[in-house]
């Protein structure tokens, strides 16, 4: 398992990954570490993605010859992998393995990352992978099972669910929960104007259609998830655009 951590958030996730697994685990350092300053990364990353340049990674200490399959990690940054992990993919030929992402973000899921890792690994398998918003991450462990347990990773018994139901117009209630879930979020995600549900063993899953409106100022069509327990407050747990 490798990963690349800036916050410890992700660092979180891979530790849960590895404990459920029993994997071996590194980590991807920069020489040129990030500052922890929120504002200074994303100027930083703008100049690099800007100029066309990867940050320099240290190599790992880890034979990966040994593993036919590796589980990558990494936050989202700017809709795809954070910059170091596409540098380390660009710096290794894991041809013939399996590759299996996972990754934290703030609203939008794995988003392209999965597909650049394609583009970086060509001659690799890369399957579908996890995500988790890093707000949510005290639910990771419990969906890091049921991810490992669904795509045969490891051994288990998880309830399975159904499908969302068709979308339907949304009523005040189901209005409700999209706001209450989504009013802790630093930007509008939109309007709820249809909606979906299946029942889980811990309460209600929603499928919201929504109209959101980009920075650009047009409007266009979202799908945004919200979970909403039996009890506690209901979250969204990503907008896919």
């Amino acid at each position: 398992m490798v990963y690349y951590s800036q916050t410890g958030i992700t660092k979180t996730v891979a530790e849960e990954f590895q404990r459920q697994l029993g994997a071996d685990i590194e980590c991807i350092e920069v020489e040129d570490a990030y500052d922890g300053n929120y504002t200074e990364t994303i100027d930083r990353c703008q100049r690099e993605m800007a100029e066309g340049k990867l940050p320099v990674v240290k190599p790992l200490s880890s034979d990966l010859s040994k593993y036919d399959m590796i589980f990558v990690g990494y936050p989202i940054w700017f809709g795809t992998c954070a910059l170091p992990m596409l540098s380390w993919l660009e710096s290794v030929d894991l041809a013939g393995k399996t590759i299996v992402p996972f990754c934290t973000f703030g609203s939008g899921g794995l988003n392209t990352s999965t597909a650049d890792i394609r583009k970086a690994e060509p001659e690799a398998t890369v399957f579908d992978g996890y995500g988790v918003r890093a707000a949510r991450i005290a639910a990771a462990p419990k969906e890091i099972t049921r991810f490992l347990v669904e795509n045969g990773y490891r051994k288990g018994k998880v309830v399975t669910y159904e499908d969302y139901s068709a979308q339907r117009e949304v009523t005040t209630e189901d209005v409700r929960i999209f706001n209450d879930a989504c009013s802790d979020y630093q930007f509008p995600l939109g309007v709820p104007v249809s909606v979906g549900l299946r029942k889980t063993s811990d309460g209600i899953d929603y499928k919201f259609t929504a109209i959101s409106k980009g920075m650009d100022g047009n409007e266009s069509e979202v799908t945004i998830f919200v979970t909403a327990p039996n009890e506690g407050k209901a979250e969204f747990t990503q907008v896919v655009r």
